[in-house]
């Protein structure tokens, strides 16, 4: 009986998460502060899909928005 797709995408994130706590306990060990942190922020974003309070996905103009860079398509280029 194949698995269903939501408990596949469950598994994987948190084999996911698992790996990425074992990168973070290397970087630290390693004092590569910055690095340990941003390992940490891909750990908190799996938490965070794995519990269902982030989507998989988002379209590039939230993505954008939330990170607080203005997005412009490719081509399209503003002179000031």
């Amino acid at each position: 009986m194949p698995q269903q797709p939501n408990r596949r995408r469950t598994e994987t994130l948190d084999y996911m998460q698992s790996m990425l706590g074992q990168l973070r306990t290397m970087a630290e060990a390693e004092r590569c502060d910055m690095l340990a942190y941003l390992i940490e922020m891909a750990y908190v974003e799996a938490s965070d899909i794995i519990r269902g309070e982030r989507p998989l996905r988002i379209k590039g103009e939230q993505r954008d928005s939330a990170a607080g860079v203005a997005f412009e398509p490719p081509g399209k280029v503003k002179f000031q």
